[in-house]
């Protein structure tokens, strides 16, 4: 079965659970780019889709489920499997945020926040759920979570998608991986990440996946320690480019999202428009680009309104 036969099983099977999120053509940023709006999708992320394609496919224990996440995941998690009737501990950083952290306990949900990072974390997940027997469902190198991503890019296709180009922000490689999957050699796919979390240009500069450092404004949602498996092979085999932007050109595309187009998003969220925006990433001439906007769970802040 091909990748592509998978996402289009995924769709099928997560059809009446996410929301089909709205896409835009802007001139507001220097370029003319098509925006995909997936932070209207449930929960504020693309992660829901995942998340439904995982436990609809999967015969859950009586146990529950049990997610490690640096917020945007376990909101997933917790909400899918509120709505389909199963018991979730979620397991997130303390760096996480506020907003994430409320999300997530507005579902019901377990939550436990853990002093460090997201691998802190996972640790603590993978320990309740060889204890506990819960299914654990990792936020991006599983096949049924990029699958579940990959039915983004699908349906963005489906909905006129003419870019030659798409900017992808990359955290563990879930989402940037489901639309390689997608994809193959019909469109250029570029990752974006923070200078301060690269897992992936990290990666492929090393010949393999490779432990980093995590820091910088979109770290709760960016920061893995390590690249997922399935993201390295889809983006080696595809020679993905990879850029790198700041935290300050982060926040500036932040920003110029809502001041443009009243659309609130987390760092993350805005992290692909930054390598546009900021020069990091340059269009040749004639070149069509796409921007996936991906993340929305950020409390309201009078620096960015």
């Amino acid at each position: 079965m091909t990748w592509q036969d998978t996402i289009n099983t995924a769709a099928d099977r997560i059809s009446g659970h996410i929301v089909k999120t709205p896409v835009l053509r802007s001139d507001a940023f220097g370029h003319v780019v098509d925006l995909k709006l997936e932070q209207t999708q449930h929960t504020g992320s693309f992660k829901t889709r995942g998340a439904f394609n995982t436990l609809l496919a999967s015969d859950v224990p009586e146990a529950g489920v049990v997610a490690a996440s640096g917020g945007n995941h376990g909101a997933a998690v917790a909400f899918a499997a509120q709505r389909l009737g199963h018991r979730a501990k979620i397991f997130v950083p303390e760096i996480a945020g506020p907003a994430k952290i409320a999300l997530i306990e507005r579902t019901g949900a377990h939550l436990t926040v853990v002093p460090g990072e997201y691998a802190n974390a996972l640790e603590l997940a993978e320990r309740e759920a060889s204890e506990s027997g819960a299914m654990q469902i990792h936020a991006y190198d599983a096949p049924l979570t990029v699958a579940g991503q990959g039915t983004l890019m699908r349906e963005w296709e489906e909905q006129g998608l003419e870019a030659d180009t798409v900017l992808i922000a990359v955290g563990g490689g879930g989402l940037i991986a489901g639309a390689l999957a997608w994809l193959g050699d019909r469109r250029k796919v570029v990752a974006v990440e923070p200078m301060t979390s690269c897992a992936l240009h990290s990666a492929l500069e090393a010949g393999a996946p490779v432990d980093v450092a995590v820091s910088g404004v979109a770290a709760n949602a960016l920061g893995a320690r390590r690249i997922g498996g399935i993201c390295f092979d889809l983006a080696k085999a595809a020679g993905t480019d990879c850029v790198l932007v700041s935290d300050g050109t982060i926040i500036e595309a932040q920003q110029a999202l809502w001041q443009a187009h009243r659309q609130l998003v987390e760092p993350a969220g805005a992290t692909a428009l930054a390598a546009l925006m900021s020069g990091v990433y340059k269009p040749e001439p004639g070149e069509r680009v796409a921007v996936l906007v991906c993340g929305g769970n950020i409390a309201p802040d009078p620096t960015i309104v």
